[in-house]
């Protein structure tokens, strides 16, 4: 099956889901998800043939990184954990929620790309974590700190790589240009990028996509709904964390009709169009729960079309791939 197919991780010899788990959810983003309906999605993953799990310190401020280690430490079938750095969690009594419901408000995410502040995130991510390994680490959300993500903190990376303590190196931004940036000044595995290669976004394929098969860094696409109005374009649904513009709801109907009348689910084809591009190895979802979690399956699972984003970029409704770069 399509999701459970076993793809590299460039230069690092780790092999991982081609559907993953983002795990921001677990946390509560944006309404609350119970500690018994996160062991459930964990599991369902693993029983399903989902070994890819991507966390950070940020998400509901540990909170991610405990529910999921909670099941990981305990797993007798094998897992790849990649987690972030660039922010540690202080101690505070007036943390706000932010946009996890089920965030530990006694803890506060403070940015710090120092060489300090990335040992020190590995090992609380591991405490939280209570596993014995990292397998990638991503520099997260640099873009206003990139002098010290590249010139501080990458290093520190790069040398837990050479030790081997952990095997990839990569950056996780919802913006196209510092990932550009972070990869042309660094040796990376990995770049993950978020809502930026979409059915309603295509901004990497303009300069990220190219230079990552350039460079031969595998390509994580997150974000395939665009938090949200990919999945339901409804008043109210939220594109990149913010309510949905009308433009914007009117593109997502727009494209949804076109697909249904193809007899094409909007979100199969919001899950599966990442793919077609060479320089995207896997797809992460950030599934609530384990009805959607299998939902999400099936539809990364379900044949498309054979022509479809072709009909799609002559109806205008997506950018059009630079001939050659298709799959």
């Amino acid at each position: 099956m399509r999701h459970s197919t076993q793809v590299n991780i460039a230069r690092t010899g780790v092999q991982i889901s081609q559907l993953g788990l983002g795990t921001a959810p677990l946390a509560g983003l944006y309404t609350p998800v119970s500690d018994s309906e996160s062991d459930e999605l964990v599991l369902a993953c693993l029983e399903n043939g989902i070994n890819y799990f991507d966390t950070a310190p940020m998400y509901g401020h540990g909170i991610s990184e405990l529910r999921l280690g909670r099941i990981l430490k305990n797993s007798t079938k094998p897992y790849v954990v990649q987690t972030k750095v660039g922010r540690v969690l202080n101690p505070t009594d007036n943390a706000g929620r932010e946009l996890f419901a089920n965030a530990d408000l006694h803890l506060e995410p403070i940015f710090d790309y120092s060489a300090d502040g990335i040992k020190r995130s590995i090992d609380e991510s591991l405490q939280r974590l209570g596993i014995d390994h990292i397998d990638i680490a991503l520099l997260h959300d640099p873009d206003d700190y990139l002098k010290e993500a590249i010139g501080v903190a990458y290093p520190v990376l790069d040398d837990l790589r050479r030790q081997g303590i952990i095997k990839g190196v990569g950056v996780g931004v919802n913006v196209t240009a510092t990932a550009v940036t972070v990869m042309n000044e660094c040796d990376l595995n990995i770049v993950l990028i978020a809502g930026r290669y979409t059915l309603l976004d295509q901004d990497a394929e303009n300069a990220l996509l190219p230079l990552a098969l350039t460079k031969k860094v595998s390509v994580l696409a997150a974000g395939v709904y665009n938090s949200g109005v990919l999945a339901d374009p409804k008043p109210g649904s939220t594109y990149d964390y913010l309510p949905a513009s009308q433009e914007i709801l009117d593109r997502a109907r727009a494209i949804s009709q076109f697909l249904n009348e193809r007899n094409v689910s909007l979100t199969a084809a919001a899950l599966q169009f990442p793919l077609r591009h060479p320089a995207v190895t896997a797809v992460l979802t950030g599934s609530r729960g384990k009805n959607e979690l299998l939902a999400n399956i099936h539809d990364f699972d379900t044949d498309l079309p054979e022509n479809l984003w072709e009909e799609l970029e002559s109806a205008g409704l997506i950018q059009k791939l630079a001939r050659g770069e298709s799959s």
